[in-house]
């Protein structure tokens, strides 16, 4: 039976009132109206990289289906109808499980199938390097192999869509070929490669830079380096963490300028204890991690950060107020930049699913006050 409903909003662009009509699920039309509401309305958010949120951790060793499900319903009420799990470094064994179980949840439930059109593994052919390798633990971080890539598609029926690696590998410029040719997205990133290094990988077929600025030496040359390498190459888009704690605001602003709007991004990178209370907490990976009041995850005690505490939707928001950003371009780092990455995906045009989110924005306001959430036309109630 044919399902018909009328969404009314806000353009975030100009502020006048614009209608979508839709129709089993999809987008019949859009058209402007007069409208009175305050809601603004937008494609839901496009995040492609996100650990984990909410206590639950796409990394955890005894990841259910379940527990897929309840991450997908979690992060969708948050604005972000569309997203890739993100499997950091680990054991082969591990990955490939993570991987296994990403997919039969996407066997199992529709609304999954629908949100998680990928999955992004970030490693395990990064940087051993203390720095560079970030969180990630040495003792799986390995040299890229078409071999063992081949074995997390047969694992997932090819869901890997998206690898982080570093481009320092002798292997790299190789195994970077062969994935592009096969229609997978590599990214840069958790590197301590040369600049040269940098043009070889993107001459292969990189084509995007993982929270460039994070994952580095906290020293580096002035230039050459790897960071300017990457802002300089048009051929790049770059991802950024705008949380305020990753980078700061001098510096997300510089770098959005150095790559232009149109070559940047906003990601997540929430882990398990994002959006968890203030407080100390023990975990695997970074031992006694203590969330702060303001929402920053670090290892206790000390100036190390240890994930990040947010999901994009607060991201939105802060990344407007570190860069001057307006409305129109905070939203578009995070819904149709990363979209056209995933078959168009956070955009507002005719035959696209309906996934779109209604809410209120203040100037300055550190959120944005989602109101309601529709997935394939479907509403989902904020948290």
């Amino acid at each position: 039976m044919s399902t018909s409903r009328t969404i009314v909003g806000r353009n975030p662009a100009t502020g006048a009132g614009i209608a979508v009509d839709i129709d089993d699920g999809l987008i019949a039309s859009l058209r402007p109206v007069h409208t009175d509401t305050e809601l603004y309305l937008s494609p839901g958010l496009v995040d492609l990289q996100v650990n984990g949120y909410g206590s639950l951790d796409f990394n955890a060793p005894d990841l259910s289906v379940d527990q897929v499900a309840a991450l997908t319903n979690k992060l969708g009420r948050l604005g972000a109808t569309t997203f890739l799990p993100t499997l950091i470094t680990a054991s082969e064994a591990g990955i490939v499980k993570g991987l296994a179980t990403i997919a039969e949840a996407r066997r199992r439930f529709p609304a999954v199938r629908h949100a998680i059109p990928a999955v992004h593994v970030e490693g395990p052919s990064i940087s051993p390097q203390d720095g560079p390798r970030g969180a990630h633990p040495i003792e799986h971080v390995r040299a890229p192999s078409i071999a063992e890539f081949e074995r997390w598609q047969s694992a997932c029926e090819g869901l890997v869509g998206l690898v982080t690696l570093a481009p320092e590998y002798p292997e790299a410029a190789s195994y970077i070929a062969e994935l592009a040719k096969k229609g997978v997205i590599v990214a840069l990133g958790h590197s301590a490669a040369s600049a040269d290094q940098v043009r070889d990988a993107v001459d292969a077929g990189a084509r995007l830079s993982t929270h460039l600025g994070n994952g580095a030496a906290a020293l580096l040359p002035r230039h050459p380096n790897f960071i300017w390498a990457q802002l300089a190459d048009d051929r790049l888009t770059a991802s950024f963490i705008s949380d305020g704690h990753h980078l700061p605001a001098d510096t997300f602003k510089a770098m959005l300028r150095a790559k232009g709007l149109a070559n940047a991004i906003l990601v997540s990178d929430s882990v398990a204890l994002a959006g968890m209370p203030a407080g100390r907490y023990r975990t695997p990976v970074g031992g006694e991690v203590e969330i702060a009041a303001n929402g920053r995850i670090g290892v206790a005690d000390t100036p190390y950060l240890a994930g990040a505490g947010y999901p994009l939707i607060t991201n939105v928001a802060i990344a407007m107020t570190m860069a001057g950003l307006s409305l129109e371009q905070a939203l578009s780092l995070a819904t149709a930049n990363p979209g056209r990455f995933l078959g168009r995906r956070g955009q507002l045009d005719v035959g696209l699913p309906a996934d779109l989110m209604l809410f209120r924005y203040t100037a300055g306001s550190p959120n944005l006050d989602i109101q309601t959430v529709l997935v394939s036309g479907q509403e989902q109630v904020p948290q």
